[in-house]
Parts: C-alpha cells; sequence; structure tokens
C-alpha cells in the first residue's frame, strides 16, 4: 500500500464522517492535495508520519513550496479528514460527560493529539527537570516546541491589517480556518462549546502544550481581559464541571499579564504546579464568613481562599482584589496609581481539592521607575540573562518557560565552568564566575549544578514580582494590607 492508501483507510476507520462507502471519494480528495505522482513512503504506519509522506509528495509534485507555512497548512488538512466535525464532536463530548468529566476531556485530549492538533513531538524537544529551592521543587522548561518562524511569515503577520480575520488566534473563528502566510494553519481544531456565566464560551487545547492538558478556555466573543467577580465566578463553574483541572486567569495589565490581553480566556489542565503543593505560612482573616485564608509560603505575594461555600469564596476573592486594587504602601514601593494609571491587579487560580473549592488569589503591580524600568515588580536587569519575559500564569505557579536560546547558550556556560573552549554570551559572565567561585566543578556535575543555579534564578525572578518580600519590612507590609482587608 502506498502512503495515500494507507492514509486512505486511516480516514475511513476514524471518527470521522466517513464510511467504507466513502473510500474513493476520500482517496480522491487525498490526490487532489498531494497529487497523483512520485509517492513517498512512510517511515511507519503511524498517522503523523503518514502525514509527513503525504506532505513531501505534494512537495515532489509541485503541489505547494516546501516552506513551512504550506507544509503547515497542507498537514492540517490531511488531518482534518480524520478529524470530526465541530457538532459531531461537541455532541459526542458532552454523551461522555454523562459517563465522567474525565472521559470526555480524555476523549478530547487523545483526539487532540491523534490529530496532531497538539504538537507532541515537537513538545518532546522542551528540556525539563526540577529545581530544589527554599519555596520547594520548582520546574525548568525551555520551550524547544514551537517552530522557528519563517521571515516571509513575520513580514505577512506585521503587514496583516488589525481588524482581519480571525481577530486573534483565539477567536473561535480559527476553527477550521485553512490558515496563511503569517497566521497558523487551524484546519484540524476544534471547539468545545460550554456556558459561563449565561454566555457561551469555548474549551480546547494548547498546540503547543507547556503542561498536561494544557487548556484553554475562551471567550465567544472578542473583548480584553479582565478580572473582577465576574471572572472569579467563571473560574469556579470551571472546575465545578471539570473537578480535575484547574484554571487560572492571566492578569489583565501589561508587564504583568500574559501575551494576549485583548481577548478573554483562561487557561487550565491536570497538573499539580509547585505553588499548589506549597504551605500556608500563615493563617489570616479576611472577614468572611466560611472561608479559610492563608498567606502561602510563596515567593509572590499569595491568599489562599478555600470553602465548601462558593458565594463566600467570591465574596473573599472580589474583596480582597477590589481592595488591592486601589490599596497603597509607599513604603514598600507599592502604589495603586500614578498620574491616573491603575497598577493593581490579580492573578487567579482556582482548583477543587476534596470538596473544597480553592482560590489563589497572587497579588501583581505593574509600575516601572528608573531604577527598574522595565517593571519594578517583574526580572529586575541582572536575572534577565536568564528570564526578561513577563511573568505570567504559569510562571507563577512555579513552571518557567524559558527560551529556547539557553538550550545552546547554556552549554557554552558549562563549557567555560569546565575551563574548555566556548563561545559564551557575554551577559552570563558574571553569573558564570559566580557559579566558578562557589563551587567544584567537574565534568560529572557540570550539568547539575548549572541546573540548580537556573532553579535558583527562577526563584529569584518570582520573588522580584512579588510585590511583599519575605523579608521584615515585607512580612510587616503584607499583614497591614491583610488588616485592611479584615477592617472593610
Amino acid at each position: 500500500m502506498t502512503s495515500v492508501d494507507q492514509f486512505t483507510a486511516a480516514v475511513i476507520a476514524s471518527a470521522a464522517p466517513y464510511t467504507e462507502l466513502d473510500e474513493y471519494y476520500v482517496h480522491n480528495r487525498i490526490l487532489g492535495l498531494v497529487g497523483d505522482d512520485n509517492p513517498v513512503e512512510a517511515v511507519d504506519d503511524q498517522l503523523t508520519s503518514l502525514n509527513d509522506a503525504l506532505v513531501q509528495t505534494a512537495i515532489n509534485n509541485g503541489k505547494i513550496d516546501d516552506t513551512p507555512s504550506d507544509k503547515e497548512i497542507l498537514a492540517d488538512q490531511l488531518m482534518d479528514l480524520v478529524t470530526p466535525l465541530p457538532s459531531t464532536l461537541n455532541q459526542t463530548f458532552w454523551n461522555k460527560y454523562q459517563t465522567s468529566p474525565q472521559t470526555a476531556t480524555d476523549y478530547f485530549f487523545q483526539l487532540s493529539k491523534a490529530n496532531d492538533y497538539i504538537k507532541t513531538r515537537a513538545i518532546a524537544k522542551n528540556v525539563v527537570f526540577p529545581a530544589k529551592t527554599d519555596f520547594g521543587d520548582l520546574e525548568i522548561t525551555i520551550n524547544l516546541s514551537k517552530p522557528e518562524k519563517d521571515p516571509k511569515a513575520i513580514a505577512a503577520a506585521r503587514n496583516q491589517p488589525q481588524d482581519g480575520y480571525p481577530l486573534c488566534q483565539l477567536c473561535m473563528e480559527n476553527e477550521g480556518y485553512l490558515g496563511r502566510l503569517g497566521y497558523p494553519a487551524r484546519s484540524n481544531h476544534r471547539i468545545i462549546r460550554l456556558t459561563l456565566g449565561g454566555e457561551t464560551w469555548g474549551f480546547q487545547y494548547s498546540p503547543y502544550a507547556y503542561f498536561n492538558e494544557h487548556s484553554i478556555f475562551l471567550d465567544r466573543v472578542h473583548r480584553p481581559m479582565v478580572i473582577n467577580r465576574q471572572t472569579f465566578s467563571n473560574l469556579l463553574e470551571i472546575v465545578k464541571q471539570f473537578p480535575h483541572y484547574f484554571v487560572g486567569s492571566n492578569a489583565d495589565l501589561p508587564i504583568v499579564g500574559g501575551s494576549m490581553l485583548t481577548h478573554e480566556h483562561y487557561q487550565g489542565g491536570r497538573h499539580d504546579f509547585p505553588m499548589m503543593k506549597a504551605p500556608i505560612a500563615r493563617k489570616i482573616d479576611v472577614g468572611v464568613t466560611n472561608v479559610e485564608a492563608g498567606i502561602v509560603k510563596w515567593p509572590m505575594s499569595t491568599i489562599r481562599l478555600s470553602s465548601t461555600d462558593q458565594v463566600a469564596l467570591l465574596d473573599a476573592a472580589t474583596k480582597i482584589h477590589n481592595i488591592w486594587m486601589t490599596y497603597s504602601d509607599e513604603s514598600v514601593d507599592v502604589r495603586a496609581y500614578t498620574d491616573g494609571e491603575r497598577h493593581h491587579t490579580t492573578t487567579p487560580i482556582a482548583r477543587k481539592v476534596g470538596d473544597q473549592y480553592v482560590i489563589d488569589l497572587v497579588l501583581r503591580d505593574n509600575q516601572t521607575s528608573a531604577e527598574f524600568p522595565d517593571g519594578i515588580f517583574h526580572p529586575h536587569q541582572d536575572v534577565q540573562h536568564i528570564k526578561k519575559e513577563n511573568i505570567g500564569l504559569i510562571e507563577v505557579m512555579g513552571r518557567a518557560i524559558l527560551p529556547a536560546r539557553l538550550k545552546t547558550e547554556l552549554h557554552e556556560v558549562e563549557q567555560y565552568l569546565l575551563g574548555q573552549a566556548n563561545d559564551m554570551a557575554t551577559m552570563h559572565q558574571t553569573w558564570a564566575d559566580e557559579i566558578k567561585a562557589q563551587n567544584k566543578i567537574t565534568a560529572d556535575n557540570v550539568t547539575e549544578i548549572v541546573q540548580r543555579e537556573v532553579g535558583n534564578v527562577f526563584a529569584r525572578v518570582l520573588a522580584d514580582a512579588g510585590v511583599f518580600k519575605w523579608d521584615d519590612a515585607g512580612e510587616a507590609a503584607f499583614d497591614r494590607f491583610v488588616t485592611t482587608v479584615n477592617a472593610d
């Protein structure tokens, strides 16, 4: 059998809307995409390998150019053939939900991997290792999964009108979108519909997942991120519907927010982040009955709220958030406003623990200053050789998403530490000299030492982002804020 025949058989055998009576039709659909001549044989019978062979066949036949954009668009068109229609998928998902929420998400997750919407082969390239710190074991990842962008695609994206279609990569209009130069292919993309707060939302998986079952919950309407009582209500409703998932929201301000603030969305999944394992350092009273509260032993300033009473939990989270929005303490550089510009918001994370609903509320401040032009509560200049980007939801919870450049750069640091020929970046020099001075380095331990020190830098990054530091002044300031909350 040729790769075309094998892929045809896979389509007929899949959950897509085809039967044996559709065999010739499907076969000819595939030939129309890849051409009739020069068939390339697959390395094995895996669906992704068959897809690779068909894409190469299309290149050999002149159907597409050998460019990342053209290959991605065709690959997703082919995988669309093995993917159920959105209506069919939604019906199957909610039918399986009647068995259990996990049965439904297991089905959707496995499908999203099988049809290569979740790029499992690319994700496997990421470098992942734990790092022991004073705040527990942090998770370090060097993100190698997202492919390098084609220069032509970068130029096309820059010239794309801001009111184009789809408006952004989180819009529901991406479902089934062919893609174009500078904009990702989404032919095999599917979204589960659900209702939050009486409005339609979508649930999908992240193509380049940063953790297990990395999910995105997105508003049907393209509107900016916002953190308010409705946000907390939506998060609790999601974990009520999917109690085996956590869900959280990036902050809604630049610097402390995520990379996409123009479309309301949350992220969730099945993963126990380091912050979730962090203990309560001391219990506090936030003045709301039936809610337990405490300050979490975590580098970022976090209040943990728990209750079986969702309304009481909403009251507590909303109260803390609203007070923080206008709270200032000049003694620790905390200012809610400067020149009329708002600086305060929160990063909320919700989950279920037994019969308890839990919200971790992280206090955020996006001020800048002459000393810290990138942000007072942002990675400071001396750690930006490792991490300069915004500290978003995933980093807040203790999983570093570090740039791909570090895979090569850290190898060069190791060579330097071993006294071998190297091309170490100048920005790592001070850090590397400190490591060398504090450790006896050998070929056997150099990687372990460098990884440990990367973890320590990430812990510092999180501490930089914490508004109340873990020192006497910071803890006293945190207590003053709690007193204000309790008294309100």
